[in-house]
């Protein structure tokens, strides 16, 4: 290991990828980009709906995972073929975590609109469906955080008991 912990086999890519995304809102710490998140963004801004609109609730169910190459090439993101090219050469002490916390939040909406579909099918109150999406939402925006954090450069995750403790 070599240069902050980096293997020597992922530097030397790693290195010639950060002269690259200089300038650009790609990350030269770990070759990821926050624009990324704006997926999530999306479906946590119709949990903050659904209450008020439960008919939302389909919208959410469309709502997919999206890796983070298919991000980028369905996105209107100024060097997305960069953000594509780079992620390969993102080195494993930052992709691992950044994976890790991703999977967490795919899970995390999945199970929740799940959940919240099943609620609003058996008659759930305003109030109920309002305390449910709140907490889903305020749980995925937390690992966004996390996932934001991982983007710069912290290797911080998040285990489920956390998680689970976020949901009540």
């Amino acid at each position: 290991m070599v240069d902050g912990d980096i293997p020597a086999d992922e530097l030397a890519a790693f290195e010639e990828y950060r002269a690259m995304v200089e300038g650009t809102n790609i990350s030269p710490q770990t070759l990821l980009a926050t624009d990324y998140l704006n997926h999530f963004n999306e479906i946590v801004m119709l949990f903050d709906m659904l209450p008020d609109m439960p008919d939302m609730i389909e919208e959410c169910k469309a709502w997919q995972p999206k890796d983070y190459k298919a991000h980028f090439a369905d996105s209107t993101f100024r060097d997305k073929q960069l953000a594509i090219e780079a992620y390969d050469r993102v080195p494993s002490k930052f992709r691992a975590p950044f994976e890790e916390t991703v999977a967490q939040i795919n899970t995390l909406i999945l199970e929740g609109i799940d959940r919240i579909d099943r609620e609003i099918a058996a008659g759930a109150g305003e109030d109920q469906l309002r305390e449910h999406c709140t907490a889903l939402a305020r749980a995925a925006q937390l690992l966004m955080d996390c996932a934001s954090a991982n983007i710069h450069g912290t290797a911080r995750t998040m285990d489920q008991a956390e998680i689970d403790g976020l949901l009540g």
